[in-house]
């Protein structure tokens, strides 16, 4: 059985503990304001928070209640975010700009579930479930209702983040915010909302719920993100957590398991920390990550005080009612700033034997997963290039109608690890991959998204990443090996991946 906990009250010493007040750090002229619950808005909650907790000591269990807003004017979502959190708490902010600003960001934790396990997404899953199945909720054919929704994440491997590092990040992680902001375009009009949360227990007061979300909103602020520093003074510090040399030795050792037999495919990574002068600013850092990288899902996942910070090429999922879409992304070289020197290396890439081989590797074990669950799967008969600021992937778009439901949940579990970031088959490359690469990769390679209470989500895979913990940040990249891989030509293309973020995590 798997290890489960949840959590649904504040720590001691936490906002919210003891019945202490939380300071406002917002204002009218910083947009706290817009962020008010109307009279009308305010007796609707009032309600909802009654219910859920006459239902909780009615059943001695745990109710969500929530409400979904619509806001008016300019809202960044993430910025909100940023600038409202308050220290140590839990945060989540989840862009994907050239998909029509798509946004969704998340504050603070009206209840968590995390697990561990080899059925750590069975469990969180089924509790998730249970909870927006119970949840007092706006009307799904109400124009404002969102519903409630949960953010978070999941490692690698089942028992994976138990190095000290990773303290925060759980192997199996979901947390149902108190405050959760979305933006969506639909036929060319932007609309933001806003949902309110609230987990309801037997002994719970609603008014002092009530009271609670509503100090929450006082605190909320529309400042913009802050600016990395352009010329930051001190010395940066970057160093491999092992030697280069160690890499190359598990390339070399994967090749000779790969050309014994039984092994097509396997993913090593590697990990260098940086050591800065001052802590790092993870609202800075993700500014920045969003305007180099539109096209990618773009994250942060504030957990203590830990930031892992993202800008991920690779969509393991997205589920949109009975509709499937994902990517197979493997295969990459490098760009250059000579358009025809950078068109040439796609081109090459394109017809490399080696890397089209591990792309279809990707492709085929994407098409055969789904396959049994689907009326049809369909995908590009051909990969194509996609480009992104220091670097260009083979990619194939796939996508999939489902003959039964599966929640977005049940599909990343599916799903996870593709041998994009594990290996093929599977059974056999994922034991492998700790011995040869000698860390911990927590949530590296992990599922990171979110979900609804109808199932719909999104989770993309953690690639270009970086673990913030005050001036410290840890770095990952890894390669496909296959039969034909070079150790050397392997340790420079994790270099290549590797200046997504060292440029901003170095001054």
């Amino acid at each position: 059985m798997p290890d489960t906990r949840s959590r649904s009250r504040p720590r001691p010493g936490e906002p919210g503990a003891s019945g202490e007040r939380a300071p406002v750090a917002g204002s009218d002229a910083g947009g706290a304001g817009r962020f008010s619950l109307t009279d009308a808005d305010r007796e609707r909650l009032s309600a909802r928070l009654a219910l859920a907790v006459r239902r909780a000591r009615g059943g001695g269990g745990e109710v969500l209640a929530t409400i979904s807003l619509p806001l008016a004017g300019e809202v960044d979502p993430s910025a909100v975010v940023c600038a409202s959190r308050r220290p140590g708490e839990r945060w989540f902010v989840f862009e994907q700009p050239d998909r029509g600003q798509a946004a969704l960001a998340a504050l603070g934790e009206a209840t968590s579930v995390c697990a561990s396990g080899p059925e750590r997404f069975a469990a969180v899953a089924a509790r998730w479930r249970s909870l927006a199945a119970g949840a007092v909720a706006d009307p799904e054919d109400e124009p404002a209702g969102g519903g409630p929704l949960a953010v978070g994440g999941f490692a690698f491997a089942p028992d994976g983040g138990a190095a000290p590092h990773w303290q925060g990040f759980e192997p199996a992680s979901l947390t149902v915010p108190e405050v959760a902001l979305t933006r969506t375009v639909a036929r060319g009009r932007t609309s933001v909302g806003m949902t309110l949360a609230a987990l309801a227990c037997p002994d719970d007061v609603p008014e002092q719920l009530l009271a609670r979300l509503e100090r929450r909103l006082a605190e909320l602020r529309a400042d913009a993100l802050p600016l990395l520093d352009p010329a930051p003074t001190g010395r940066f510090q970057v160093a491999s957590a092992m030697p280069p040399e160690h890499y190359e030795r598990a390339v070399a050792g994967a090749t000779e398991t790969i050309a014994a037999g039984g092994l097509a495919k396997i993913v090593l990574a590697r990990e260098v920390h940086v050591h800065a002068p001052r802590a790092y600013d993870p609202a800075a850092v993700f500014g920045v990550l969003r305007e180099e990288f539109p096209s990618c899902s773009v994250f942060c996942v504030g957990r203590g005080e830990a930031t892992l910070v993202a800008a991920s090429p690779e969509l393991l999922v997205r589920r949109q009612g009975h509709r499937v879409s994902t990517l197979a992304l493997a295969g990459s070289t490098r760009r250059s700033a000579d358009p025809a020197v950078d068109a040439h290396l796609g081109e090459q890439l394109l017809r490399d034997p080696s890397y089209r081989e591990e792309h279809a590797i990707v492709a085929r074990r994407i098409e055969r997963t789904l396959r049994p669950h689907a009326i049809w799967v369909t995908a590009a008969g051909e990969p194509e290039l996609v480009r992104i600021a220091n670097i260009q992937h083979l990619a194939t778009p796939i996508r999939a109608q489902l003959a039964a439901p599966m929640d977005a949940l049940e599909l990343a579990e599916l799903m996870h690890p593709t041998p994009a970031v594990g290996g093929e088959p599977r059974e056999r490359a994922t034991p492998l991959i700790p011995a040869l690469e000698g860390l911990d990769r927590g949530w590296y390679t992990g599922p990171v998204g979110w979900t609804d209470a109808t199932g719909d989500g999104e989770f993309c895979v953690a690639l270009r990443c970086a673990l913030l913990r005050e001036n410290v940040a840890r770095c990952y990249a890894g390669n496909g090996i296959v039969r034909e891989s070079d150790p050397s030509s392997e340790l420079a293309e994790t270099e290549v991946k590797l200046q997504a973020l060292l440029p901003l995590l170095t001054g």
